[in-house]
Formats: C-alpha cells, structure tokens, sequence
C-alpha cells in the first residue's frame, strides 16, 4: 500500500499569503511562519484578481518556495495555455492544478496531459452543498456554478485521464470543523485516480476521518497554526498510531 501524504495548500492574492474562509481570503500571514520540510508536498494556488493571466506575483512566489524547501511543489491559478504551463515547469514545479480553465476550455488541460503527461496534471473539484443536501460543482474561485450536473461533470472530467483529482469543499473551507465525508464517499467511489481532499481539517482525527479511506491518498492542511515543525510531526505520529502508513522522518 502507498504512504498517505499530508500536504500544506497556500492561498495568495497579488502575491500576499492568506487564509480563506469559504473560498475568501480572511487573514494575511507571512511566508516565513511555514515549515517547509516536513509536509509530503506544498500546493500554491494563486486567487489574485489580475485576471485569469499567469502573473509576475505568483511567479516569484513559485521561485521563493523552489529555493527556499525541498519538497515537490504543485501550483494552481492563472494557467491557461501551454506556456504557462512551461515557465512553471521550467522553476522546478513538480503539478499543475487545473480548476476553471478546463470548464471553459477543456482543449487546454488535454494539451497540457498530451505535453507533460497524465500524472502531471491534477484537476481540482469545487463542491458547495444546497439545501437539498445535493452537491453542484462551482469554478472561478467558488463564484459561478457549471451547467453540468456533478455526475455528468466529473465523468467528462475522469474522461480527460486526468492524473489526481483534488476533492475540496467550499462549505467546510476553513471552517475547522472537519472534511466534509458525505462529500468525499459519494463521489469519491467514481473516481479510479488518486484522490486528495481538502476543506475543513481541524485536528488531526479529521485527518484520519479521511485517510483511512482507501481510495483517498492524500488530505490537504490550509490553516497556519498546523504548519510548524512540531504540529506536522505530531500529525504523522497520531495517524502512524492509528496504522495509517505515511512518511516519517525522525
């Protein structure tokens, strides 16, 4: 069986680090408080409203994370040709995320899998729940709803051979309270690729909650009082004493 990874995902606007609270950055913080060595990964998703352009604040927030930690580093935002796609490549940058742009033109993921390979690329899945305790898939950093019923968007999706898909929860985003599992089982049983969730991990029994899943390989931290060195290593030590097999390192 494959190690579980815990990763830290990092929300920037105009290349300022927040955290957000469904889907709205609500709280500025600094670079420098993060561990950047004791994670599995680090994802970076850039929210900025300079349009859906890659842009020069988020490239040298990829180029501070590339020098400054060892760890395989996946970003997200602002991509939408082939060559932006290269120049992050070409910093050392190990995923892309996909989220909008494949909704509004799903010529640009199939380039970016035919160019750089299925495992490459993961597409990330914006779930908000209705009254009616239904889930619909929302892009454009949770502001717009597909016309796509969820089920007919996610078979398009897997129909892409896509290499991961990201399961995060616009409702739970920040909220502390857990991941959301009702989310995570309906849907997570359709999908035959490795799964990463993210959106509401508050203590490390949400953790577990979700990686005790078989088919889910990963499970995302976004809020910073997880990300010291001390916090993470007890993380992987609770879910090692639960028999959850992840990376150690003393």
């Amino acid at each position: 069986m494959l190690k579980k990874r815990l990763l830290i995902s990092l929300t920037f606007k105009e290349g300022v680090l927040f955290r957000t609270k469904k889907f709205s950055p609500d709280y500025r913080y600094t670079k420098n408080f993060i561990d950047l060595w004791n994670a599995d990964e680090i994802i970076l998703i850039d929210v900025s409203e300079q349009g859906k352009k890659l842009n020069n604040d988020f490239l040298n927030v990829i180029k501070f994370f590339i020098e400054n930690c060892h760890l395989p580093i996946t970003v997200g935002g602002g991509v939408s040709s082939i060559e932006d796609a290269r120049k992050i490549f070409d910093l050392g940058v190990e995923k892309i995320i996909m989220n909008s742009s494949t909704y509004e033109n799903p010529k640009i993921t199939s380039d970016l899998i035919s160019s750089f390979g299925s495992s490459s690329i993961i597409q990330s899945l914006d779930f908000e729940k209705t009254v009616e305790d239904q889930y619909i898939i929302k892009i454009n950093n949770g502001k717009k709803q597909i016309k796509y019923s969820t089920d007919e968007y996610l078979d398009f999706i897997l129909s892409l051979n896509i290499g991961e898909i990201l399961i995060n929860s616009i409702d739970n985003d920040g909220g502390l309270m857990g991941f959301d599992i009702n989310l995570i089982n309906r849907y997570s049983k359709k999908i035959d690729v490795p799964i990463i969730v993210q959106g509401g991990g508050g203590n490390w029994n949400h953790f577990y909650e979700v990686l005790k899943l078989d088919n889910i390989s990963a499970a995302c931290t976004q809020n910073i009082y997880h990300f010291t060195e001390a916090s993470l290593k007890s993380a992987k030590k609770f879910l090692i004493s639960k028999n959850i097999k992840v990376r150690y390192d003393n």
